[in-house]
């Protein structure tokens, strides 16, 4: 396990991040933290009540957000583990998906877990879960792609 003095994969990597769902420097956004714990990406966060689509209930796309960056932190940490001597890749979403299992309850930790799938050069491929009060509410796959050098979002949340 992670304690709060440890850095999340956003901290480390990404620390003057703007993005609305995990970037450090966004005092308006979720500002997840992300955690390596054995071949998992961990997220932990409780949403907050203004995260609502409707009482008690988070919105999906609060959800989508979640995922969306959490995958992505996860392809672009495990190409980097991969290539440590290239620069920390910059990722992009090419695709992702959620399935809506359940009703996501708005007053309880939230938990995700991402797992790499597949890695074929610069594409990963990844999936995840989120857990509400030991259930899986939603599942979630994503495609995420590193761009090169010359391409407009090469390190942009730098």
């Amino acid at each position: 396990m992670y304690s709060e003095n440890t850095l999340s994969v956003q901290e480390r990597y990404g620390p003057d991040g703007i993005c609305f769902g995990c970037g450090p420097k966004n005092e308006k956004g979720l500002q997840i933290r992300s955690f390596w714990v054995d071949d998992e990406l961990e997220l932990r966060y409780t949403p907050e009540e203004h995260h609502q689509a409707f009482d008690g209930v988070i919105n999906g796309g609060i959800i989508g957000a979640m995922f969306d960056c959490h995958m992505n932190w996860a392809a672009a940490t495990k190409l980097y583990e991969l290539h440590p001597e290239e620069d920390f890749p910059s990722t992009v979403t090419s695709s992702f998906t959620i399935n809506l299992k359940r009703p996501t309850p708005d007053d309880t930790e939230l938990i995700i877990k991402a797992r790499i799938v597949e890695i074929d050069g610069n594409v990963v491929k990844t999936e995840a879960d989120m857990i509400a009060e030991g259930r899986i509410t939603c599942t979630a796959t994503g495609t995420f792609v590193s761009v090169p050098k010359n391409h407009p979002a090469y390190h942009r949340w730098q």
